[in-house]
């Protein structure tokens, strides 16, 4: 599985740097730059933009930071000659279309049993709620624009493209890898730390270690970006519906008895996920993700 790099291809560049353990920290840590430079940028603009507006640039701004640091490693490594893709397509036998489905539904099924947990968890702070009701309860196309757009376009190029490709490749003095299921935890546990409150976290783990999983068996970084904005679509869609404005969980407007028939429909829903999708063969123990060759190595 090696391939040329294409120039169309939107990750193409980044496909040098496979970060360690170390590599992701370094990642955070710029990241958490950026949080601070986009927070700050975003408290100007506020006044004159609006609050909506000022998330999005803020959001956005967030992840310049580790994008560069990523981009330059790479340029960097790229004259040792081999990268891995960020984003291949390896779901055979099944069909892309299918899997498309399948991954919405498996997400949708997770989503809606990780509420359970929610349920359990001391109320969020109100000032939370209002921090978190800028981006999915005001204007609905500055709300999708950054949950269903953006957000999963940054957060899956940091937390599957760069994370968990990087700890499922990246070779250690001995020549070994991470097993894959560490690499899937522990990235999913990077995608729970990045969301800075146990409400996002918690379930955030959860998506994470599935959207890991899908990422492992099939390469596909756009597959991970479905389902993130359909995770995140429908939290947007839900938050503008007028009837369900006042509860806070599934859990609540359904009512525990119902809610719970519901979670077994999930839940065989999600086993039907993973009954079809252990079909997909795995090519190298790294997972499916092709190599890239650079244009000199190529030539």
């Amino acid at each position: 599985m090696s391939r040329k790099v294409q120039n169309y291809n939107l990750f193409a560049d980044f496909a040098f740097y496979t970060p360690g353990v170390g590599g992701m920290f370094m990642l955070l840590a710029l990241l958490l730059c950026g949080v601070g430079v986009g927070s700050l940028i975003a408290a100007l603009l506020m006044p004159i933009l609006g609050m909506a507006v000022g998330t999005l640039i803020s959001y956005v701004l967030m992840f310049i930071p580790p994008m560069f640091y990523a981009l330059s490693q790479s340029h960097r490594n790229s004259m040792w000659g081999e990268g891995v893709a960020l984003s291949s397509f390896h779901v055979k036998p099944l069909t892309g279309l299918l899997v498309a489905l399948l991954v919405s539904v498996a997400t949708i099924s997770a989503a809606f049993m990780t509420d359970l947990i929610s349920s359990l968890m001391p109320e969020m702070p109100q000032s939370l709620k209002d921090a978190l009701s800028v981006a999915t309860d005001g204007n609905i196309v500055l709300n999708l624009l950054t949950v269903s757009v953006f957000a999963p376009l940054c957060e899956e190029w940091l937390c599957r493209g760069e994370v968990l490709r990087g700890l499922l490749n990246h070779k250690r003095e001995d020549g070994s890898t991470m097993k894959p299921v560490w690499a899937i935890v522990i990235s999913a546990a990077f995608f729970a730390v990045i969301h800075m409150n146990p409400w996002q976290a918690i379930p955030a783990f959860i998506l994470g270690c599935l959207f890991g999983y899908v990422y492992y068996k099939t390469g596909s970084l756009w597959l991970t970006m479905l389902m993130h904005c359909v995770n995140n679509t429908l939290a947007v869609i839900v938050s503008h519906v007028d009837s369900m404005k006042d509860y806070d969980s599934w859990v609540e407007l359904f009512g525990m008895s119902r809610y719970m028939v519901a979670f077994v429909v999930a839940a065989l829903m999600l086993g039907a996920f993973f009954f079809l999708f252990q079909r997909i063969k795995v090519l190298r123990p790294e997972g499916n993700s092709d190599r890239i060759l650079s244009e000199t190595a190529a030539e």
